[in-house]
């Protein structure tokens, strides 16, 4: 695999990253995931647009990103990812000094990384839907920066595999937040209801392409807070995502989700979402 580390392209097992960079020691950096098909990244506009606005958010002095966009297009086509699906994973930390809680000088460059690897679309689980649990949401207060420290990220996608379920939906003082990874949507009363963009959840690219959808195929959406309480009585839920697409919940602590199949709302948004990335 060829990487790009700080504007070089190389074999990721030719990169080395010191021990004193800030991302290593502190989780002090950002990050983004594209998918692209046949060569293209998808939604790449507001993908570099999250990540200038998580960089301004840590004070990390943004580098050229537009170099940065031409060598993420480059590295799926040196790894040969110029047909079918990829995917670019992007990586920027305040740079390397010596360990201290503060910025340090202002001389300090950041580190910046990407890859791209192969993108397999999950389409078994969007054909069959996908299991969930309820777990407290336990994040810090600032969820809307993509930041490198997701530790309760971390624990609450590993608490949702101890359970056999796809993902964790996450509850902060009764109402659902999102995902582990995911964004998270339900269907009360035929309108497509999710949390309004607060520092409580991430700004995700999905979730805005899907909302956009809802208004090209007159689905009704209603952006405000999802009761814990009220997901008994949705007749769909679905997970959003870079890579999950539009996932369909039909189990949610082993209760059914509406019939417990993928539900209509739920299909119409996959076959929209799936149809513009094809370019279709």
């Amino acid at each position: 695999m060829i990487v790009t580390y700080n504007g070089a392209f190389m074999p990721k097992d030719s990169v080395r990253i010191s021990p004193d960079d800030r991302g290593f020691l502190l989780a002090d950096g950002v990050y983004e995931v594209i998918c692209a098909w046949n060569g293209k990244l998808f939604q790449e506009e507001s993908h570099f647009t999250r990540l200038a606005r998580s960089l301004d958010a840590l004070r990390i002095p943004t580098p050229d990103l537009a170099a940065l966009r031409s060598a993420c297009t480059k590295l799926l086509a040196v790894n040969h990812l110029q047909q079918g699906g990829g995917k670019v994973y992007i990586q920027i930390t305040r740079g390397v000094a010596p360990r201290g809680h503060a910025f340090p000088s202002a001389d300090i460059q950041p580190t910046v990384y990407a890859s791209a690897s192969p993108y397999t679309p999950p389409r078994d689980y969007w054909e069959s839907g996908v299991s969930a649990i309820v777990i407290p949401d336990i994040r810090w207060a600032r969820c809307d920066i993509k930041s490198l420290a997701l530790l309760p990220n971390v624990l609450a996608s590993q608490r949702a595999a101890e359970a056999g379920a796809y993902d964790s939906i996450l509850v902060r003082d009764g109402v659902v937040t999102e995902g582990s990874h995911t964004s998270v949507c339900a269907i009360l009363g035929g309108c497509l209801q999710t949390h309004p963009l607060t520092h409580h959840i991430l700004g995700s690219v999905t979730r805005d392409t899907v909302l956009s959808l809802c208004a090209t195929l007159s689905i009704p959406v209603r952006e405000s807070p999802i009761l814990e309480q009220s997901l008994a009585s949705a007749s769909e839920v679905m997970f959003l995502g870079t890579t999950t697409g539009v996932m369909p919940v039909v189990t949610i602590g082993g209760a059914p989700v509406g019939q417990g199949t993928p539900g209509p709302i739920t299909r119409r948004l996959q076959a929209a979402l799936h149809a513009m990335m094809l370019g279709d």
